[in-house]
């Protein structure tokens, strides 16, 4: 699908009923959370509301979110949160019956979005008929903890869908959009499920039924470097040995293992066509060379790029996925 035509002004004329949730997770976020919250209320579209999830604050973050909902005329909820972990987190807003709205974004606390961020994924959304589960996710631009920007997020060019997403994440929560039809279709998960992550899952889950996946190559946001991250950049050496690793000691298996059983869980609701795809991935995992190979082959899952693609059948020989 081609990129939104027209400006800012233009699409946010064009986009101004649809209602943008913003799903923020949050535990002991005050050294960061004011730019985001600020950065929220810089953008371009202005219908929008937040829910917070707060995990158990014990610093000033909740003083700071309640201050910012007075100074703001959009709607801000405070919510407890399941004390269970960032994914758990972010899943419970998922579910939570309280929530409600058009589209809904996933946002982190120590992030600075770009003024333009739900400008441009509303406008992309407007041409997706309301039933077709959708989501709308970016590159970021890479920060250090001062806000100094140190470069950018990879660039995936191949087509997303559930043969990319069984053994690839290529979104960033933070950058995740994704509309009601979307959002049905994750609250199918069942409650009890386990995850890697909440970006994953929400990548595999809707490629899985057929939605409408666009990852788009231009940042979103600023996303801050530091010690506190759970996940960081996924870019340059450091990342591709890390990533090589994985495959290589079998992290990539422990992964592979949760979300099989959590689709495992949800094949009713896949697409046919995926349902094969993942019966096929999951008996090369178990298989006997070279039925391993031939089998990870029919399955046509794939990486991003040719060296991860070679370091996944790599890892498929040594019984690593």
């Amino acid at each position: 699908m081609s990129e939104p035509q027209g400006s800012a002004r233009e699409r946010i004329q064009l986009s101004r009923h649809l209602k943008v949730t913003i799903l923020l997770a949050a535990r002991n976020g005050a050294e960061f959370i004011l730019q985001q919250l600020e950065s929220y209320r810089a953008q371009t579209y202005s219908n929008w509301e937040l829910i917070v999830s707060d995990d158990g604050s014990t610093d000033g973050t909740l003083g700071l979110i309640e201050e910012f909902a007075k100074s703001v005329s959009q709607r801000v909820v405070i919510l407890h949160g399941p004390r269970q972990g960032f994914w758990q987190n972010f899943v419970s807003l998922v579910r939570c019956p309280d929530v409600s709205g058009d589209l809904f974004g996933y946002s982190d606390q120590d992030d600075v979005w770009f003024a333009d961020k739900l400008a441009d994924a509303v406008a992309w959304f407007e041409r997706i008929p309301e039933n077709k589960p959708a989501l709308f996710c970016t590159r970021t631009q890479l920060v250090t903890r001062q806000g100094a920007p140190i470069g950018f997020s990879r660039q995936f060019g191949r087509t997303p869908g559930f043969a990319n997403a069984l053994v690839q994440s290529i979104g960033g929560g933070n950058t995740m959009i994704f509309n009601r039809a979307a959002r049905l279709a994750l609250q199918k998960t069942p409650t009890e499920a386990q995850m890697v992550a909440h970006d994953w899952w929400t990548y595999q889950i809707i490629a899985g039924v057929g939605g409408i996946i666009h990852y788009h190559p231009g940042p979103s946001l600023a996303y801050r470097q530091h010690g506190e991250n759970v996940f960081g950049k996924n870019v340059g050496l450091q990342a591709r040995l890390t990533r090589a690793l994985g495959l290589a000691s079998g992290q990539m298996t422990a992964w592979n293992d949760i979300n099989l059983k959590l689709l495992s869980r949800v094949r009713s609701e896949l697409l046919p066509e995926n349902v094969a795809i993942l019966d096929l991935f999951a008996h090369a995992r178990t298989a006997w060379l070279p039925a391993r190979l031939w089998l990870l082959w029919r399955s046509g899952v794939y990486r991003q790029t040719a060296v991860e693609n070679f370091a996944l059948y790599l890892a498929a020989i040594f019984g690593r996925i």
